[in-house]
């Protein structure tokens, strides 16, 4: 082709050109710089950030410090935060703490009380009186004087409502979640309260009718009825209430929040079914193991403390709180303590109405244990899950999991 002929396509072809030769070649140029270095000298990738083989040593301290950070993170912290297993740790240190200070102070003032017991008894010439422990122990011959009773109660559930406060600070979530929420805690809390006096009532008439329960004779008259009554209800609110939220509060939640991942073993739908259930068996054994050391207690009767712990975790499930429970153990306890004045888990209370004793064999009567130590209290418990399965039921208290 003439590059010079006058036509338009010469004429683009000689611009094209032009062009060409204007714009510079980048291998080209590469290719010049690299001739221009001298033979001991290297192109260095590293500083271009190319460099795969090697790493500086700072950098490669500092990555290694950030996967070992990571995995330490991954190690105590999930995708919801805290990971449940720590927090129960720190939750039962917390309790053993706690636990381990008020028996350390029950037996200083026990300590002192003999101490002093002794120096009045040298004084008056008169035996010394047996000191009373903070902590309670319960004495079939012995009734328990309602003031420590309502101060012990106290003091267990402020010390594991201040514990649970701490832990949902740390989780960042709000308190209610561990039992104390829900819609119309005062209904639930009544509605329990009159299953409970039903159940109990119940099963003394049964015991009664079968010539397994006896009334002695009435120990209240007049005013100190409604005095211990009244008295007695406040207290047993609190031990339902101390009880219900030692056990199945933060406890139960937590459990149930770590057991996710078993429940996904086997049913992804149903994994916090599955959770819940399988947190109850591990609450409910807890709670037959506190109640072990209550004097008189025996097998059977812890057997039904079992049961009735698996009872009051359907009532939470069932109403999302612990309110239903909370009533129907202050009932049940009452019912028991003041209103029949039977034994409870084998201890009696201080202003009971009644004097009674078990007739027959303990399997049948329930014995030293009371009532619910009685074969004939399984099918009266049973009688109140229909109760619970019409009550009106109410959401879970919302789990991260759930999202």
């Amino acid at each position: 082709m003439d590059l010079n002929s006058p036509e338009p396509n010469g004429q683009i072809a000689i611009q094209q050109a032009a062009a060409n030769q204007a714009a510079p070649n980048p291998l080209s140029s590469l290719g010049t710089e690299l001739d221009r270095a001298t033979p001991d000298s290297t192109v260095r990738p590293q500083a271009s950030g190319l460099d795969l083989t090697s790493t500086p040593p700072a950098a490669g301290n500092s990555s290694q410090g950030h996967t070992e950070q990571f995995y330490r993170r991954q190690f105590f912290f999930g995708a919801f935060g805290l990971r449940a297993i720590w927090s129960l740790l720190i939750y039962f240190a917390l309790v053993g703490a706690f636990v381990g200070g008020l028996f350390f102070l029950s037996h200083q003032v026990r300590q002192a009380g003999e101490q002093a017991a002794k120096v009045a008894a040298a004084k008056t010439g008169k035996p010394a009186h047996p000191a009373r422990a903070f902590i309670l122990s319960s004495n079939p011959k012995q009734p328990t004087p309602m003031p420590i009773m309502i101060a012990s109660e106290v003091v267990i559930f402020s010390g594991f409502f201040f514990f649970s406060w701490i832990m949902a600070s740390m989780e960042h979530r709000p308190i209610s979640v561990f039992g104390l929420g829900g819609a119309r805690p005062i209904a639930r809390c009544l509605t329990g309260a009159f299953w409970g006096l039903l159940a109990i009532s119940t099963l003394v008439f049964i015991l009664h009718w079968l010539h397994l329960l006896a009334f002695d004779s009435r120990l209240d008259h007049g005013g100190s009825i409604l005095f211990w009554g009244l008295i007695q209800l406040f207290a047993f609110f609190l031990v339902g209430l101390s009880e219900e939220y030692t056990f199945r509060g933060y406890i139960q939640f937590t459990l149930t929040r770590g057991l996710i991942t078993f429940g996904n073993l086997f049913s992804v739908r149903r994994a916090r079914t599955i959770a819940f259930w399988s947190a109850s068996v591990i609450t409910s054994s807890i709670f037959l193991i506190a109640h072990k050391p209550n004097a008189g207690e025996d097998w059977y009767g812890l057997l039904l403390v079992f049961l009735i712990g698996m009872v009051f975790l359907l009532a939470l499930w069932r109403t999302g709180s612990l309110w239903w429970g909370i009533g129907f153990h202050m009932a049940w306890d009452w019912g028991q303590s003041f209103l029949y004045g039977v034994p409870d888990s084998g201890g009696l209370m201080q202003g009971r109405l009644f004097a009674t004793h078990a007739l027959g064999r303990p399997f049948l009567s329930g014995g030293s244990v009371g009532p619910e130590g009685s074969i004939l209290c399984i099918p009266v418990i049973l009688l109140v899950l229909p109760a619970l399965y019409f009550t009106r039921p109410a959401p879970q208290p919302s789990m991260e999991t759930d999202a």
